[in-house]
């Protein structure tokens, strides 16, 4: 990774800057920070890394401002009183906060909406090989950063049934021998996925998640259950096997299980368009499915083997871009009027989400609102006019999660689970070359050092602040100046978020219809998390 500028320096400037400011305080272990030609990162290394202890408020009359900025300023602390009519000031990295505009934001707790089932990330076979090559001590910290309290917080991991696009290799179960409806190879895991829930029990133990929920995908069956028998292309399945791919299915299930790690949700398949249209961008595994097909699998194969075995076990359906959301669930609905109730949740990727808006996510909530709504894939690298790899220190990119985290939930979804928690300086490694950007990058060259981008610490306003359980609030602001949304957490308390992505400071004042007016100003190109009783 390239050199850069001394991050003992910066964080003591953090220092010195806190220093003359009261109200203001450090993270239990602040940011080691470092700059990059397009930004800042946090650096860990096996012995060194950022947490932030629970930041709430210690009384009624107190809140508390955590605080991200491109300017360098991660999860920095700021506390005030409640109805103080001066405006309290979050401090921005080696700079003070110009203050130009004004905005409220009002909260209303009595107008409820949907509830958080919580925010995760991907542990798929890239990050597994990348963990293994890294010290203990560094790979903990990675853990911890994600998944423990004083990290992030995310409760939720998504991984693949059998290999997916970030592995070494296109794999799948019972490759051989071909045409067996029996399965009778897959009777024990690949030593792949072995280290893969070993290395997620592990991360129980050093993070002491409270409630972990694995949600898992298959990309593709083996080749000989595919029309093509082939990894990708255009493909369907053969519905001589329609009962063999449900039935591999549960198998999986069942040997995770043994391995002491239940599985709490699966879906349908990812990405199924790729194999019906997008075969010429995804070069990876992949199966098609039209919604007709996959209705009648559901209804007669998948559904009815899953409720047999795993009466609790959620099956998320689509698991595809936002545009499908429309149409995918009325034409399951058509063919097999039963399918969509074997779907207790929906899950979208957000790839196309900057051109197709939420409308499309909009029609399929109005006609399920019971059902859970997760994002369920998302990074940034992708799209031809991105840089296919990581940038470090890129806060752009935090600001378009940001933007997407907010829009989103305040169109009614329950949570969010991003893709690969850590990859390589290239964003990979992968077979097909498919290299994207990631909330933490390891320096695979050293093995000493994992950055953490402007990204996690943008998911984390929201992930580390809004725990499972959290009731969305009305929350409703006076112009754009500031993006918000507000939730009532399982404590009582309140966290409303706001971001701020203009170039110019904002004086902001929450008025809250039972506790009256909270007043403090933020800083220029930050996001914000207010904590309040």
């Amino acid at each position: 990774m390239g050199e850069g500028c001394n991050y003992i320096e910066k964080l003591l400037a953090i220092c010195i800057i806190v220093g003359f400011i009261a109200i203001s305080s450090q993270a239990s272990a602040p940011c080691a920070l470092r700059e990059y030609k397009n930004g800042f990162v946090c650096v860990c290394n096996a012995t060194y890394c950022d947490y932030l202890d629970d930041p709430s408020p210690e009384n009624e009359e107190e809140f508390v401002i955590v605080s991200s900025s491109k300017a360098g300023l991660r999860f920095g602390t700021t506390s005030g009183k409640v109805n103080d009519t001066s405006f309290t000031t979050v401090l921005d990295y080696n700079k003070t906060t110009a203050r130009t505009r004004k905005v409220t934001i009002n909260v209303d707790r009595e107008k409820q909406y949907q509830n958080i089932t919580g925010f995760g990330g991907s542990f798929t076979g890239s990050v597994s090989y990348i963990l293994d090559k890294l010290p203990q001590g560094l790979q903990d910290h990675i853990y911890k950063s994600f998944y423990a309290q004083e990290g992030i917080g995310f409760n939720l991991m998504r991984t693949s049934i059998g290999g997916c696009d970030f592995d070494l290799k296109a794999w799948a179960y019972n490759e051989e021998p071909e045409n067996d409806t029996a399965l009778s190879n897959f009777t024990d895991l690949d030593p792949s996925e072995k280290k893969r829930i070993e290395q997620i029990k592990h991360l129980k133990e050093v993070t002491n998640v409270e409630n972990l929920r694995i949600k898992a995908a298959a990309w593709s069956p083996p080749p000989w259950m595919k029309t093509n028998n082939k990894w990708t292309g255009v493909s369907r399945l053969k519905e001589e096997y329609y009962q063999t791919w449900a039935d591999y299915h549960v198998r999986w299930i069942e040997l995770w299980e043994k391995q002491g790690l239940p599985i709490w949700a699966i879906s349908t398949g990812n990405e199924p368009s790729n194999g019906v249209i997008f075969m010429f961008f995804a070069k990876f595994m992949s199966l098609g499915w039209l919604p007709e097909s996959q209705a009648i699998w559901v209804s007669e194969h998948l559904g009815p083997t899953m409720r047999s075995k795993y009466k609790d076990v959620i099956i998320f359906g689509n698991d595809d871009q936002r545009f499908t959301f429309a149409f995918w669930f009325k034409m399951m609905k058509a063919v097999r009027a039963d399918s969509v109730d074997y779907l207790s949740g929906l899950s979208v990727h957000w790839y196309w989400d900057e051109i197709f808006k939420p409308v499309f996510i909009d029609i399929a909530r109005k006609e399920m609102p019971d059902k859970i709504m997760l994002v369920s894939e998302s990074c940034i690298g992708d799209k031809p006019w991105q840089k296919a790899a990581p940038v470090l220190g890129d806060w752009s990119r935090g600001e378009k999660f940001a933007r997407a985290f907010l829009q989103d939930l305040q169109h009614d979804f329950n949570g969010w689970i991003d893709w690969n928690i850590v990859l390589d300086e290239q964003g990979g490694p992968n077979y097909v070359e498919n290299f994207v950007d990631a909330p933490s990058i390891a320096n695979m060259t050293t093995l000493s050092e994992v950055y953490k981008q402007p990204m996690f610490y943008v998911m984390g306003h929201f992930s580390k602040f809004i725990p499972e359980g959290s009731i969305r609030v009305l929350s409703e602001r006076t112009n754009i100046n500031v993006d918000t949304v507000a939730f009532a957490r399982p404590d009582g308390s309140l966290a409303v978020i706001a971001f701020n992505s203009g170039s110019a400071g904002v004086n902001v004042t929450i008025s809250d219809t039972k506790r009256g007016q909270i007043n403090f100003s933020v800083p220029p190109k930050s996001i914000n998390t207010v904590l309040y009783n």
